[in-house]
C-alpha cells in the first residue's frame, strides 16, 4: 500500500465521523458530562493498553496540563501510570484486576470514565467500567466500529467506523484533542482561540 493510500484510508474514517450527526452529538455529549464533572469538583480517569495507554496518558496530561493556553489544573489521570502499583496488582491478583482496582480506590459518583479499546474488549478495561457503574460514575468508550463488550457498559460510545487498528487509533486521539480543547473552551473561556 502506498503511503498516499494510508493517508487517504486515515482521512476516509475522520470524514465518516464529520458526516456523522449522531457521532458528533455523541462527542458532545462526552464534553458535556466532562465538563459537568469538573463543576462539581470530580476527576476524568482514562484507561487504555498499548497504544491506548498512551492515548490515555496524552489525553490525563492535557486535562492536568493545559491544552491551548495557561489556566488552573484540572483533575485527570492515567490509570496505568505508576509501575510499582500495576506491577504489584497484576502479579498479585491479576492483569485484568489493574484498572478496576484503581477505579474502586479513587473513584466516586459524577467522575467520568474514560475507557479506550480499538476492539472494545479488554476485559480489564470491561471490569473497570462495571466498576464505575457500580460507583454512579459516568463510562464513555472509544473503540472501533462494532463497539465490543464495551458498548454494552458505556454510558456514552464513540465507536469509530473502522476495523483498522491504526485508523481507529488515529481517530481516537482526534476525538480526544477535541473534547480537551472544548472542555477547556467550556470551563475557561476562549483565551487566544
Amino acid at each position: 500500500m502506498t503511503i498516499q493510500k494510508i493517508i487517504e484510508q486515515s482521512i476516509l474514517v475522520k470524514q465518516d465521523i464529520l458526516k456523522s450527526e449522531d457521532f458528533i452529538q455523541r462527542i458532545n455529549k462526552s464534553i458535556e458530562v466532562i465538563v459537568e464533572a469538573y463543576n462539581k469538583k470530580g476527576k476524568v480517569l482514562f484507561c487504555g493498553n498499548g497504544g491506548s495507554a498512551a492515548d490515555a496518558q496524552h489525553l490525563a496530561a492535557e486535562l492536568s496540563g493545559r491544552f491551548y493556553f495557561d489556566r488552573p489544573p484540572l483533575s485527570a489521570e492515567a490509570l496505568h501510570v505508576n509501575t510499582s502499583y500495576l506491577t504489584a496488582v497484576a502479579n498479585d491478583y491479576s492483569y485484568d484486576k489493574i484498572f478496576e482496582r484503581m477505579v474502586e480506590a479513587t473513584g466516586k459518583a459524577g467522575d467520568v470514565l474514560v475507557g479506550i479499546s480499538t476492539s472494545g474488549n479488554s476485559d480489564n478495561i470491561c471490569k473497570a467500567m462495571l466498576k464505575a457503574k457500580e460507583l454512579g460514575m459516568i463510562n464513555i468508550a472509544l473503540t472501533g466500529k462494532s463497539g465490543g463488550k464495551m458498548k454494552d457498559l458505556a454510558d456514552i460510545l464513540l465507536n469509530v467506523p473502522s476495523c483498522d487498528t491504526p485508523r481507529i487509533q488515529e481517530s481516537h486521539i482526534m476525538i480526544g484533542h477535541i473534547i480537551c480543547e472544548k472542555v477547556e473552551q467550556a470551563l475557561f473561556g476562549n483565551e487566544n482561540r
